[in-house]
């Protein structure tokens, strides 16, 4: 444990207030996450020596607090981050705070209460070797050192690895992620690219992130990559690039030459591309499987092949852009909404794009399903099974058969009313079902009963169709 002081000297006893809960009350994963404020910005400058694995750090946040029960001022609140050492904790600048780091909880005690409805900033400088947060059920998350570089894969709660933060989907913030890095190495992060200054042996790279984004989203990449346009202004307006490494570029320019227009049928079927511009990543090792983040998903050099064996998980990572990103899981039971769409989105970008509909993509994943155990909820798996791939698969069925009951224009029409509603924001299960259903010339209480809260699986709508 460390224990400090910000600036002024000699800590100060605190007046009454409330303190914000050290737990987000997410009905899995509670542990991660914090009450009493929530944040509007985070502002990180990083130095990395990838030679070693060693970070600085410097983190700004901006906040708002929010009131207690009563309306009393906030007298302290947490943050989520790993085994750093913590160098000092500022609160709006020149406040002394107060501050404790145990178990991954940095918790800050400020000079004076925070009233409430107030904007503050915390300043957390910190420094270490970043360790990956481990699970029991997904294994390592977060930062990752590479053999050449790093990446971070955060999702569901690997954030606090690399960045003090309020470590919950639905705190969603701007952000600015300056990493400097030596000058060999390309740096990547979430956003978009504000500015490179060379020094003389280092360089320091700047992304800016202005749309609302959930930590375990939040990204840096570093490595020996090879920088890649795949902007096709013609078939996509989207600005798209990629960062490679050399031996990968021949594989690489085959298996994502059609990313352009996939980019433009996901337009087409889902609404307007939510962020500025997308990136990719593939790194000179390989990865048990690809991880979205925000504006840029990462793949391992397993997932390239020169045959497009893995164009389905490239569609899949680029649906994630609309479904899991733009809108984000107001709690984690809800995950069906991200990964059950990407997939769907896998069977869609297969149907448009000359190969089998997703009419048979349906019927074949409902056959191997039938001969699995059938004791999970879609729409609540429980914490363990939150990335079974049952859950993605019955997500994916669910949705046809939606599509199967209200017809294309009325399916389609819910998936861009879907995007265009809550751009930006969080998103339930009840949410989607009722909107569906405004769609709907009969009630769906049925059709989701089945599909979402029965773990017996349902027979698709109109029977099993063509395997």
């Amino acid at each position: 444990m460390s224990r400090g002081r910000g600036k002024g000297g000699r800590a100060q006893a605190v007046p009454g207030g409330v303190v914000g809960a050290d737990r987000s009350g997410d009905s899995y994963l509670p542990g991660h996450g914090n009450g009493g404020y929530r944040v509007t910005h985070y502002d990180l400058e990083l130095t990395c020596r990838p030679s070693t694995g060693r970070i600085s750090g410097r983190a700004r946040i901006s906040a708002v607090a929010e009131p207690g029960a009563a309306g009393e001022p906030l007298s302290g609140f947490s943050l989520d981050l790993g085994a750093f050492r913590v160098d000092g904790v500022l609160v709006d600048g020149a406040r002394a705070a107060r501050y404790t780091h145990r178990a991954d909880k940095l918790r800050v005690r400020p000079a004076r209460p925070l009233p409430a409805g107030a904007p503050f900033t915390v300043e957390v400088r910190y420094v270490g070797v970043p360790r990956p947060v481990k699970t029991r059920h997904w294994g390592d998350l977060g930062w990752e050192q590479l053999e050449d570089g790093a990446l971070v894969a955060g999702q569901p709660i690997g954030a606090p690895s690399w960045f003090p933060c309020n470590d919950h989907p639905s705190d969603k913030a701007s952000y600015r992620i300056a990493v400097t890095a030596p000058s060999p190495y390309a740096v990547l992060a979430a956003g978009t690219l504000d500015s490179c200054t060379v020094s003389a042996s280092t360089t320091t790279w700047v992304y800016e992130h202005p749309a609302p984004m959930s930590t375990y989203l939040a990204t840096v990449q570093i490595g020996l990559y090879d920088q890649v346009e795949l902007t096709d202004a013609a078939v996509s307006p989207v600005p798209q690039r990629a960062a490679v490494p050399p031996r990968l570029r021949d594989l690489f320019d085959h298996d994502f030459a059609r990313q352009p227009r996939m980019m433009a049928a996901f337009q087409d079927l889902f609404g307007p591309y939510p962020f500025d511009e997308y990136a990719v990543v593939v790194t000179d090792d390989e990865l048990e499987v690809p991880v979205e983040a925000q504006t840029l998903s990462v793949f391992g050099a397993n997932h390239v092949d020169g045959q497009r064996g893995c164009e389905r998980l490239v569609a899949h990572e680029l649906a994630h852009q609309w479904f899991g990103n733009s809108l984000s899981l107001a709690d984690w039971r809800h995950i069906w909404l991200n990964e059950g769409f990407a997939k769907y989105a896998e069977w869609l970008w297969s149907e448009v794009s000359g190969g089998v509909p997703a009419a048979v993509h349906a019927a074949r994943f409902r056959a191997t399903l039938a001969e699995q155990p059938q004791d999970l909820l879609v729409a609540d798996p429980g914490m363990p099974r939150m990335f079974d791939d049952r859950v993605y698969q019955r997500g994916a069925l669910t949705l046809h058969a939606l599509r199967t009951v209200l017809g294309d224009d009325a399916f389609f029409a819910v998936l861009r009313e879907w995007t265009a509603t809550h751009r930006h924001a969080t998103v339930t299960t009840e949410e989607f079902t009722a909107l569906a259903g405004r769609h709907a010339a009969q009630p769906l209480d049925e059709l989701f009963t089945a599909w979402l809260y029965t773990s017996r699986l349902p027979e698709l709508p109109g029977g099993p169709g063509p395997v």
